[in-house]
């Protein structure tokens, strides 16, 4: 009985001392609370008219409470909230683009109930952040931490008005993992921080607290299947942010460094292919004429394993990397090329609107000719005038005409699309197929590269049938 009390004991004690050790937040949420904003933005109805969904469109719920299809409805203007953070005494305020997109008036109230309308200094919808400015000083501002220095299992807080709330919510989590890349479009240069922090709609702009209460983030999405938190969040990097925002408030735009190469992930099978034992880098699928990487002798077929010294683990990893330096900036390029690795030196361009050739289709390329190889696919020569029509080179590329070969066709590679590589080697003509091809037997792997009819460029790997 006695050693059943003891054993009780210990375990009361040991739960008393967990729950002794977890942080508490009060003094820092108290004494950061001042510095969070509610923003509202109002957009007019003619903007609202434009961008928002048509009548017949609405839910049954919105139906009911607005008026049945059909039935006139008067102008409105439309009014979202989200969240911000000061950080200078003299009125400047960062929160999301997304916040602010397309408003007319921005008004910025502070928890002190004190309310303003605010200029926007500037806004880039590639990174998500907006710079304002408030017509006050003296304001309370938030300590910048170093995002660089998170690591996953930290702490975090996020102070914002969810769901319109004028007052602030506090909610606290995890970092989860850095470096993470978003699913939409436009985001390639922002590394995100993930983290299990509870975020919501409304909560978009404000401020990501270490355990310092530095800003090492502005909360900026969530991942759900429902539009409620379900667990995953991102927030953007305070080094991203506070490079546009300093840019934005230089020149009001936000300038990006650009190398000019399309690269995507090395897989195991492309690995293989390559002679690499880890599936690391970027692996360059087309390099733009003229740009940064083309002067710096940048090829397709390398694998980019480091930039400016550090380490590039994915391709997702390089955007940002380049994205965050200035344009003009010479950079250290380490590229993997027939098994040795060289070191390149680029100036980065100016990123601007990506835009791809899509190859023309010709009438009847879906019928199939009677030769179409050990890989499965039949293919014809570019005339000069398609080539140029598609950005190609002299001499560079054949079109495939037919797909039969299973792995071929597993790898979604379509009539009308444009065959450049075949292993490490450029292909211009039926006759560098057929020699890059000929001693190919059933079973053998080869990585080859194609650019779709969308313009994409891409590395696959393809195996010879065992009927070929």
């Amino acid at each position: 009985m006695r050693s059943m009390l003891t054993l009780a004991l210990a375990l009361v004690a040991t739960q008393a001392s967990a729950v002794s050790n977890l942080p508490d937040f009060t003094e820092l949420v108290e004494r950061s609370s001042p510095a969070v904003v509610n923003i509202e933005a109002t957009r007019s109805a003619q903007t609202s008219r434009r961008s928002g969904p048509s009548q017949d469109e609405l839910p049954e719920f919105f139906r009911r409470f607005f008026g049945e299809p059909g039935m006139p409805m008067p102008p409105r203007d439309s009014v979202s909230g989200g969240s911000g953070f000061i950080i200078s005494a003299d009125g400047e305020v960062l929160t999301n683009h997304h916040v602010i997109d397309g408003a007319d008036t921005v008004i910025v109230r502070l928890p002190d109930r004190r309310e303003y309308e605010a200029e926007v200094i500037g806004s880039d919808p590639q990174s998500d952040v907006a710079l304002l400015r408030i017509d006050a000083t003296g304001l309370p501002t938030l300590p910048l931490g170093d995002s660089r220095t998170l690591r996953a299992g930290q702490w975090v807080i996020a102070i914002g008005s969810p769901f319109g709330f004028l007052e602030n919510t506090v909610t606290a989590g995890i970092v989860s993992g850095t470096g993470r890349q978003s699913r939409m479009q436009g985001q390639n240069y922002v590394p995100f921080i993930q983290t299990d922090v509870a975020i919501n709609r409304g909560n978009s702009g404000g401020p990501l607290l270490n355990v310092d209460g530095e800003v090492v983030g502005i909360n900026s999405q969530i991942f759900s299947n429902s539009g409620g938190f379900m667990g995953v969040s991102f927030a953007i990097p305070m080094d991203v942010a506070m490079n546009a925002a300093r840019q934005l408030r230089e020149t009001g735009e936000v300038r990006r460094g650009q190398l000019g190469v399309l690269v995507q992930q090395v897989t195991r099978e492309l690995a293989r292919e390559l002679g690499m034992q880890r599936s690391i880098g970027a692996l360059v699928a087309n390099v733009e004429p003229d740009s940064a990487a083309a002067k710096a002798g940048v090829r397709r077929g390398d694998v980019i394993v480091a930039f400016n010294g550090v380490e590039v683990s994915s391709s997702g990893d390089l955007p940002p990397m380049v994205g965050n330096i200035a344009p003009d900036t010479e950079v250290r390029i380490t590229v993997l090329r027939d098994g040795r690795e060289r070191e390149l030196r680029a100036t980065l361009g100016t990123a601007a609107g990506q835009a791809s050739a899509t190859p023309p289709r010709r009438a009847g390329a879906e019928a199939a000719p009677a030769e179409t190889g050990p890989l499965g696919l039949a293919v014809e020569e570019l005339s000069a005038e398609d080539r140029a029509g598609m950005g190609l080179g002299s001499g560079e590329g054949v079109r495939i005409t037919a797909v039969t070969g299973d792995s071929a066709r597993r790898a979604q590679i379509r009539p009308g699309d444009v065959l450049l590589m075949v292993g490490q080697a450029d292909v211009g003509s039926v006759a560098d197929v057929r020699r890059r091809t000929g001693e190919l037997e059933a079973g053998d792997t080869v990585m080859v590269l194609v650019r779709s009819g969308d313009g994409q460029t891409r590395f696959v790997t393809l195996t010879v049938d065992a009927d070929r």
